[in-house]
């Protein structure tokens, strides 16, 4: 049994989709020239007044019910004091006291070679708006300071410690980014500064009569994707580890992360909840959100990625693997669903018993994450932007499963389907790719390859099977993938009986 168990807890803030900040009219558009979206309110002149985004409040309410949390009936802002050179009021309008929404939870997937397939509940502390800072950008030996992010409305999702370790905290990330998409709250585009993380590691010690009172945590900053925070949490571990195993103490403090020499670095000690002596926003009063608001956002809830899980499992009898791929793709499930649908009216008009279904969702699901996936990985293309569209690549699937084409002929359909966009039985009619049925031409080919390759006969009355495979494959490629597979299968083995 390990000495130590390992305790983290997440703070996320996630940038809400809306186009003005938190309590302004300024722009939140990305990218925009330093110093150009930006007002009195932004900088907190004096006598400037802050006014609610309507919006953000109904999206972070969305974000609150899509994590299964309570949202408060009433909710109060805060001034949250300390200095950043960005920060031009020098306090930050949060919440803290009264937050928007408290004790959720969020059940998430873990793969891993210790957990496979396994799902965790992850608790929700809370869940509240605030404002963003700005941005310092340093330069030879200046820093300048760009406003422009300053009143961005930020969502902060904080967790409870019960993530176990650096492997699970990046799924519960992942599986976040996933909700919240799925929610349409936020694009959480890293690279944008629209989804940000910091981490709280601590270590306690395992056994029976071990006190449960958790380490002293470290607070871990300066993690610019998933892979980072993993990265930081294994090697705060490890550190952490060493110092408790020659009888030092962990010390509460924040540090950062160096991503280029892979380790944590001591930024200042820990600051308390006290250090930022917050008191209620005086420019913006308490305020109830009345349960008809509530249920009306509720209403708006699509279908969550944990609904999504239980439906594909009992809809289409997938496995956890399959599962999590359409999952964490929503448009590549959107996609899998249609070509499905289109599948199902192929079966009623043409009177197709309904028991070919499970192989055709098992050939389409293949061709899909297989394929199709990885032909859109290759070129860079997203699924707005693909030429096939589900009907056809439904017709696809039939052709395939009606053998009219081998697999190999179906691969090269495809590519030319995602170049052009073409019908399949265009591309198949116009390219010659129809399977070669006759039996006479087949068997004349299947003695010439046997004739060359007398050493794999051997092999195969010897009782090796692979080297039939071996011979077919010659066919194949002699016929550059237009001999009918299963046709050359039976007149080989009818051949080399003889």
């Amino acid at each position: 049994m390990k000495k130590y168990q390992t305790k983290i807890g997440l703070e996320i803030h996630v940038q809400l989709a809306t186009k003005s900040k938190l309590f302004c009219g300024c722009s939140t558009e990305f990218g925009a020239r330093a110093n150009t979206q930006i007002c009195p309110v932004c900088l907190g002149l004096p006598g400037s007044l802050p006014v609610l985004n309507e919006k953000a409040l109904d999206l972070g309410i969305k974000a609150g019910l899509g994590l299964n949390c309570q949202i408060a009936n009433l909710m109060q802002f805060e001034r949250k004091g300390y200095f950043y050179p960005d920060l031009p009021k020098g306090f930050q309008i949060s919440q803290f006291k009264l937050p928007l929404a408290e004790n959720g939870f969020l059940d998430i997937y873990t793969d891993s070679q210790q957990n496979p397939y396994r799902f965790a509940r992850i608790r929700i502390t809370r869940v509240h708006l605030e404002e963003d800072a700005g941005k310092l950008i340093h330069k030879e030996n200046c820093s300048y300071i760009d406003y422009n992010r300053c009143g961005i409305l930020l969502l902060e999702i904080v967790s409870e410690p019960d993530i176990s370790s650096p492997e699970q905290a990046y799924s519960f990330l992942t599986n976040l980014k996933t909700l919240l998409q799925y929610l349409g709250v936020s694009n959480c585009d890293m690279e944008k500064g629209e989804l940000r993380c910091d981490a709280n590691i601590s270590l306690m010690r395992n056994g029976k009569g071990r006190s449960q009172k958790l380490g002293e945590k470290v607070e871990v900053k300066n993690m610019n994707s998933f892979k980072a925070v993993k990265d930081a949490l294994f090697f705060e571990q490890n550190r952490q580890e060493k110092l408790l195993k020659i009888g030092k103490k962990i010390i509460q403090e924040t540090r950062l992360w160096n991503d280029s020499r892979k380790e944590t670095i001591l930024m200042r000690r820990k600051e308390e909840s006290p250090d930022y002596r917050y008191f209620p926003e005086p420019d913006l009063l308490p305020f109830s959100i009345v349960k008809e608001r509530i249920d009306k956002i509720k209403k708006t809830l699509p279908e969550l990625p944990s609904q999504k899980r239980e439906r594909f499992k009992k809809e289409y009898n997938f496995g956890e693997k399959e599962i999590e791929v359409f999952v964490q793709n929503r448009d590549l499930a959107n996609f899998f669903e249609k070509t499905i649908s289109e599948l199902r009216s192929w079966m009623a008009v043409e009177s197709i018993s309904v028991s070919l279904l499970p192989s055709l969702i098992k050939l389409t699901t293949n061709y899909l994450i297989t394929d199709l996936s990885g032909l859109m990985f290759e070129k860079a293309v997203e699924f707005k932007d693909l030429k096939i569209t589900p009907e056809n690549f439904a017709e696809l699937m039939t052709i395939i499963q009606k053998r009219e084409i081998s697999s190999r002929i179906a691969k090269d359909v495809l590519k030319i389907m995602f170049e052009i966009g073409a019908d399949p039985s265009h591309v198949i009619e116009e390219k010659g790719l129809k399977l070669i049925s006759d039996l006479g031409y087949i068997e004349k080919i299947s003695k010439e390859i046997i004739e060359k390759n007398q050493k794999a006969v051997l092999d195969y009355k010897k009782g090796k099977e692979s080297a039939l495979e071996f011979l077919l494959g010659k066919i194949m490629a002699e016929t550059k993938g237009k001999a009918d597979p299963f046709k050359a299968r039976e007149i080989l083995k009818k051949i080399l009986k003889t």
